[in-house]
């Protein structure tokens, strides 16, 4: 996935902010890492069926150009 780099910049401002007592902070960063994480993962499976469509019509048409 190439949005990891989003997860682990959240995730080191959530450490940051435990260590610096900033508890609220800390749960909204928390949040905020699992909404990230369920949007770049949807991105990425969209993108996934997108792709295997393109090659499944790419098939497609090679096989009917065969006949």
């Amino acid at each position: 996935m190439s949005q990891e780099w989003i997860i682990s910049v959240l995730k080191d401002l959530k450490n940051f902010a435990n260590q610096n007592q900033l508890g609220r902070l800390a749960e909204q960063l928390d949040d905020t890492i699992h909404v990230a994480v369920a949007e770049t993962t949807t991105k990425a499976r969209n993108i996934a069926a997108a792709e295997g469509d393109a090659k499944s019509n790419r098939d497609v048409s090679r096989t009917r150009g065969a006949m």
